[in-house]
């Protein structure tokens, strides 16, 4: 079992302990994040009472969530589609290269024919010097 971390913090000018299983470093960052919020709400309305500005910040941090969540989920489809276009491209090229090589057997093997007939041909050619000289 994880040990837990008890840390004290100050929000809005009042301290507070957290206990967490997160690292202190983690916690003091995410009380400072939330203090910087409510700092901001407050100096924006300085008639708000802190609860209200307490309220208002949770409502800030849930939209900040929101949209880190839909962020994700947008990066996390976009990875996916670009994931079955790399497959489909690998696919593709090993297909690609399959096809080369099967050209490649083909061309060796058309070279090698048309070595023959000219070797037939110089053979003929030879052939027919050597009947119009006798």
């Amino acid at each position: 079992m994880s040990d837990k971390n008890k840390v004290n913090v100050r929000i809005a000018g009042r301290d507070y302990t957290l206990v967490g299983i997160e690292s202190e470093e983690y916690i003091q960052r995410v009380a400072l994040y939330i203090d910087k919020k409510l700092n901001t709400i407050m100096k924006q309305n300085s008639k708000l009472s802190t609860s209200m500005a307490s309220v208002l910040t949770a409502v800030n941090v849930a939209d900040d969530y929101f949209k880190s969540r839909e962020s994700i989920d947008t990066l996390s489809e976009e990875l996916n589609n670009l994931r079955e276009e790399a497959q489909k491209l690998k696919d593709e090229n090993t297909s690609l290269s399959n096809e080369n090589a099967v050209l490649e057997n083909k061309n060796t093997n058309y070279q090698l024919q048309l070595a023959k007939r000219e070797a037939e041909l110089n053979e003929v050619r030879n052939a027919l010097k050597r009947e119009k000289r006798e």
